[in-house]
């Protein structure tokens, strides 16, 4: 299979998103079937893999992380912090409060046994926390080795460019965003 840089990070040009295994499309797979089917995509040569905390909630991390423990170090695996679980109304809030976000990780690593997120992205963007206080938190998670790169989901051009510019240089460098068609160019010209 081709194979894609995003940033600096090689993936496989198609990647499985893990989010129907366990949430928003019905039932939740049996746990056997989910492994056998994360781990056929891997032998069929697909090494990117994406998951959230918020799919379950929790338990499609569980089962991402114990499909792919035997082949970690051929594999990458991307997840999502960014809402509030369990939420005190049992609804979905955002919380991307620096302390939520350590909690988010800390949580993340064990239930995908890695001791590193090779990608972890914001899944929504939060008015309620500024910009320079998430890429903070990340930066410093990259620094202590616990992620590797920084991404955005569902983010807009604007909030691309902001957060770009919260992280210093060196980290610029390491954030991915899946954005949609002629978003690069906005991103990069300021359109």
């Amino acid at each position: 299979m081709k194979k894609r840089t995003l940033g600096t990070l090689e993936v496989s040009s198609l990647g499985l998103g893990c989010m129907g295994l366990s949430h928003g499309y019905g039932a939740a797979t049996d746990t056997r079937d989910a492994i056998a089917l994360i781990r056929t995509a891997y032998d069929h040569s697909v090494t990117f893999f994406d998951t959230a905390q918020v799919y379950g909630p929790f338990t499609n991390e569980d089962v991402v992380g114990e499909a792919l423990q035997p082949i970690r170090d051929k594999i990458v695996i991307a997840t999502k912090f960014g809402f509030e679980l369990p939420s005190p109304d049992g609804g979905q809030h955002m919380n991307s409060r620096p302390d939520y976000i350590r909690q988010s990780v800390e949580g993340s690593l064990k239930r995908l046994r890695t001791d590193v997120i090779d990608l972890l992205y914001q899944h929504r963007v939060d008015p309620n926390v500024p910009i320079e206080d998430v890429a903070g938190t990340v930066k410093d998670l990259i620094a202590e080795g616990k992620v590797k790169h920084f991404g955005l989901s569902e983010a807009g051009a604007q909030t691309i460019r902001d957060r770009g510019r919260a992280l210093e240089d060196r980290h610029r460098r390491r954030q991915i965003s899946r954005a949609p068609p002629g978003a690069r160019r906005q991103v990069t010209s300021g359109e």
